[in-house]
């Protein structure tokens, strides 16, 4: 078992809040590569090289694991279930809690409430990185 990390744990681990987990299997959605790679993008010029920098080292130390059939159908699955409901979820937290459970494992997150109430998700506790 292990956990699949938010976009937002990344970040504090950017900005030296905390530090990546070694002690478990810990990997990303391909949706947060693709969130951290924007950030890259997005950054302004004075920032751009060390973000760049972290975010590669991210890439290549920690397994992205891929929006496969199998995570697709688990996600229309839950995108089914939330759908009747007046819940709304955005896109990309919906693929990594479809990622992480398709895995069985858990998301550590800093906004706790954008993936509260998705079927069959477990959040990372405080014993484990989040």
């Amino acid at each position: 078992m292990g956990t699949l990390l938010d976009t937002s744990i990344l970040i504090d681990i950017e900005r030296g809040a905390r530090a990546l987990p070694a002690t478990e299997d810990v990997a990303i959605a391909a949706i947060t590569a693709s969130e951290l790679l924007q950030g890259v993008l997005r950054a302004g010029a004075a920032h751009r090289v060390q973000r760049e920098s972290f975010v590669e080292g991210i890439l290549a130390t920690v397994p992205t694991i891929p929006f496969s059939l199998r995570v697709a159908r688990i996600h229309a699955e839950l995108w089914a279930q939330i759908a009747p409901s007046s819940r709304k979820i955005d896109p990309h937290d919906l693929q990594v809690a479809a990622t992480a459970v398709s895995l069985g494992w858990a998301v550590a997150t800093l906004d706790r409430r954008h993936f509260s109430g998705i079927p069959g998700l477990r959040l990372a506790t405080e014993s484990q990185p989040s």
